[in-house]
């Protein structure tokens, strides 16, 4: 008897650690502290062309028929004056496929993310590289892959090179892998490991809120922290957040080490983009923790390439969940 998504669970894993790989190879070779001083994102940029091209390739060998909702195309690789860079990523993508790519082939693998989403059917979203500033610090980013079916996410799955795999022990073993499909649970697995073993990740058990921490991103562009320590007061919080970038900070919430993500509006036109939250969104409800909008509704991926129908995203354990959409709401009261 076949399990549900069990090929597609397989591939999208093979997808996203080979993607990892090319994305901690490009940090090894090109990431210095010139780099850092300089603001310069060519390393970022490179990487995530090639993580693209990497996942699109595999995903188009075993599912040729399944469109892609991706955040690049390869524009800036095209001509004359993006030979450089285009050079540069294929080297970086033949390193980790099984049969070498020509450049044309690398363009038009990336071009297959092109697809604009909606209700019915299915597809894939991905994030190459989520978390682009903390990728460049050496500190946490991620690979996101979800699978989306008549406009719900099915299958998520997140690669993150350089997150503990136990938080008790932050000096340990890093890179983590988590994974889950509707309604067969949330695991992670060591990235890049010769083990395959799986690890059941459950949230926490914090059943008040006054007890629990935030995990927040590292950037206040990304999410306003002005209401978030709002909020924290209203709920009588006084641990100190967690923080760190991209959907590690799911990952995160989903096995316990945090309670409360927030992703707070910054202004009242910003939309949330599908790939920045399809696989997280999933796995932390497999994990047994509920995700929603700042007004409790669930996130809508049926609408295409961005989260229209939703303002700001709330994921925390079932215990504590409705408290912290009610503080949210009181905060931000008339506000979006």
């Amino acid at each position: 008897m076949s399990v549900y998504l069990e090929k597609e669970r397989a591939v999208a894993i093979e997808a996203v650690e080979r993607a990892s790989r090319v994305c901690k190879a490009v940090f090894k070779q090109l990431v210095n502290e010139e780099t850092l001083t300089k603001k310069d994102k060519s390393p970022v940029t490179v990487a995530d062309f090639s993580a693209q091209a990497v996942v699109n390739s595999i995903l188009e060998k075993h599912f040729p028929d399944d469109p892609i909702v991706g955040e690049e195309d390869s524009k800036d690789l095209q001509g004359e004056d993006g030979r450089v860079l285009r050079e540069r990523v294929v080297e970086l993508v033949n390193t980790t496929v099984d049969k070498p790519m020509s450049a044309e082939e690398v363009l038009r693998a990336i071009d297959r993310g092109q697809y604009k989403g909606g209700s019915s059917g299915r597809h894939w979203t991905l994030d190459p590289i989520d978390g682009t500033k903390g990728f460049l610090r050496g500190e946490q980013f991620a690979v996101c892959l979800a699978l989306i079916v008549d406009g719900q996410v099915q299958l998520g799955v997140v690669g993150c090179p350089n997150l503990p795999y136990d938080m008790s022990k932050p000096e340990g073993d890093k890179g983590v892998l988590a994974v889950a499909v509707q309604g067969q649970g949330a695991f992670q697995r060591k990235l890049d490991s010769d083990s395959r073993s799986e690890q059941p990740i459950v949230v926490s058990n914090v059943e008040d809120a006054c007890n629990a921490s935030f995990c927040e991103s590292v950037e206040s562009g990304h999410s306003n922290h002005g209401d978030n320590a709002k909020i924290a007061e209203l709920l009588g919080i006084s641990k100190q957040s967690v923080r760190m970038d991209s959907q590690c900070k799911y990952i995160a919430v989903a096995r316990g080490d945090a309670d409360i993500y927030l992703r707070l509006p910054v202004d009242s036109k910003y939309v949330e983009k599908i790939w920045d939250h399809a696989a997280g969104n999933i796995i932390i409800h497999e994990a047994g923790g509920h995700v929603s909008d700042i007004n409790g509704q669930p996130l809508d991926f049926s609408k295409g390439r961005t989260l229209s129908a939703n303002k700001g995203v709330i994921a925390a354990n079932s215990y504590i969940f409705e408290t912290v959409v009610a503080a949210v709401q009181t905060t931000l009261a008339n506000k979006y």
